[in-house]
């Protein structure tokens, strides 16, 4: 039996398949992993997000701490509430974690990291704050939703506190507002549709999850949270990005800040040293042109330049073919072919994202 969140009575009242992800009891679907992937698309769905790891970093030099832990620099953040996508990096420059930080005050910053690596993300984070002086405290108080989807906005709304509602409608993305510990609402998702993340006492989970389903607010489950990422270009830790690999070789180097050059921050010097020798392995997307499903860790083969391997692949609703990430060599990628079942089938490299805000992002 794995941990259970304050909301596993409720995804047994509601006939959820239950798995296990990252040692926690969670949903993989409550009857139709396709409909609850089209109802975010298309409506909205409510996802129990609480195996997530909420972090509160307190400290005079917390800033200073973060900006030396994170590739992301957080002195990017000015407006109170303004979050951040960011790696978080061992020396070698392989991501130890990917994770999402909140500017809430000068001296206190909250950081949502992965369930999995949660055990290993706090030893890390509370070694490296020591010499800062930083007060490191896991919110286990806490439960978290997500609730994503082009009707979010308008079926969240009604559920608000007064004195939340304007302030919450009117978030840009990657902000967020709260009412002191009573309810955190980011503009944040794993979806690719507009949507909020809410972070709420874990008592109080129950009822506002029997709230927004009476808003008409489908539960969905990790199923079609994978899909769902993935049709959006969205790494999934342990698959697409790890402690071997670097944000360069995951798609990701986007979210490391290079500049200012006089910034250190762990791993920048592996990092420097991959740009300069240019022959690192880069993240491309995948859709394959025949009947099959494309799948993690299957071989990809590229004319004149050897072989890469897909390290996430599913069926796309969206799209209805089969789409992937995968790492190969930087170079020219066609013609490309998967080895599915013992066959050579033919793939086409596409940049992700495959869908984004419900719109197709890809020529099919």
């Amino acid at each position: 039996m794995g941990k259970k969140t304050p909301l596993y009575n409720k995804h047994l009242e509601s006939k959820a398949k239950m798995v296990n992800f990252g040692g926690w009891d969670m949903p993989l679907h409550y009857g139709s992993q396709i409909n609850e992937h089209h109802q975010v698309r298309r409506d909205a769905g409510v996802f129990d997000v609480s195996h997530m790891t909420i972090i509160d970093l307190h400290g005079q030099r917390v800033r200073e701490f973060l900006r030396y832990l994170l590739a992301g620099d957080v002195g990017r953040l000015n407006n109170i509430g303004k979050a951040l996508y960011s790696c978080m990096l061992n020396e070698q420059g392989g991501v130890i974690d990917d994770l999402i930080v909140f500017f809430q005050n000068d001296n206190w910053f909250r950081m949502i990291v992965n369930a999995a690596t949660r055990d290993q993300d706090i030893a890390w984070i509370t070694q490296q704050a020591q010499p800062f002086a930083v007060q490191i405290r896991e919110r286990d108080d806490f439960a978290m939703l997500a609730v994503q989807g082009p009707e979010a906005p308008e079926k969240l709304k009604p559920l608000l506190p007064e004195n939340l509602i304007a302030k919450v409608m009117a978030l840009a993305p990657f902000h967020a507002s709260w009412n002191n510990d009573e309810l955190f609402v980011g503009r944040t998702g794993y979806t690719g549709e507009n949507g909020f993340e809410i972070i709420l006492p874990a008592q109080q989970a129950p009822d506002w999850w029997d709230a927004l389903l009476a808003a008409g607010i489908m539960p969905v489950g990790l199923g079609a949270r994978d899909t769902l990422r993935l049709e959006a270009g969205m790494n999934l830790y342990g698959a697409d990005m790890d402690e071997n690999h670097s944000p360069l070789e995951s798609g990701l180097a986007w979210t490391v800040a290079f500049k200012p050059e006089e910034r250190d921050f762990i791993g920048r010097n592996a990092l420097q040293t991959q740009l300069d020798i240019g022959k690192h392995q880069i993240m491309v997307g995948l859709v394959l042109r025949e009947r099959g499903i494309l799948r993690g860790h299957q071989t990809v083969s590229v004319k004149g330049d050897g072989v890469g391997y897909i390290t996430s692949g599913t069926f796309s609703p969206t799209l209805g073919v089969s789409i992937a990430l995968a790492r190969l060599a930087a170079g020219v990628y066609e013609p490309v072919t998967v080895t599915i079942r013992n066959k050579q089938l033919p793939a086409q490299v596409v940049k992700p994202p495959f869908v984004r805000h419900g719109k197709v992002c890809i020529d099919l």
